[in-house]
């Protein structure tokens, strides 16, 4: 009976722009067939396309979390914002979130997930917005979550001591690589509420 009832509330999820596993890793250990995708390898084995996300977003999935970049629309880079009008940077990041949204609407459940950007005004205002040190991390990083019928995110595990150590990070090749990860506490958070 137990099997029985695992294999039916088992979805098909796809997690894009995600590299690093986590969000993939934790749906899987719940039993669903996940595949996350990225232009990066995937850093944890695992069932990941290496390449667009659109070449493979119609087929029928049950769940999308998605994680469209963010660097030329990030409020954070605002004072960049002129020059990546001016050389066509912006809109193309825009374009491509819109893009993602019009190819998504067949997911019964999504989730965008983008730092506090243009988007909210471009858009629509995010569901949510959540910290890392919400969910076990003692850090700072206000990350937006745009929901399609999915309930917001609880915390669990509130954390006291909290650094904004993401935004402090020096200048580094791999700088917005690693400012891009998911944390695993929030990667955990969406299996279990979401799963």
């Amino acid at each position: 009976m137990k099997i029985d009832s695992l294999l039916y509330n088992k979805m098909k999820i796809i997690i894009g722009g995600e590299f690093s596993g986590e969000i993939r890793t934790a749906f899987e250990a719940k039993g669903h067939e996940v595949i996350s995708c990225d232009f990066l390898p995937s850093e944890k084995p695992g069932n990941h396309y290496q390449g667009d996300m659109l070449d493979i977003i119609d087929y029928p999935f049950d769940l999308g979390i998605f994680h469209p970049p963010c660097t030329d629309t990030a409020v954070s880079g605002a004072k960049h914002f002129q020059a990546k009008r001016l050389d066509g940077r912006q809109y193309k990041s825009v374009a491509f979130f819109m893009k993602l949204i019009r190819r998504t609407e067949h997911i019964e459940k999504l989730c965008f997930e983008h730092p506090i950007s243009i988007m909210s005004s471009l858009w629509r205002k995010p569901d949510q917005i959540i910290q890392p040190w919400q969910f076990g991390h003692g850090e700072t990083k206000a990350t937006c979550l745009f929901l399609k019928n999915l309930p917001k995110l609880q915390p669990t595990n509130i954390v006291e001591g909290r650094e904004a150590r993401i935004h402090k990070m020096p200048p580094s090749k791999d700088r917005w690589k690693e400012r891009s990860r998911t944390f695993t506490g929030i990667a955990q958070a969406m299996a279990d509420q979401w799963g």
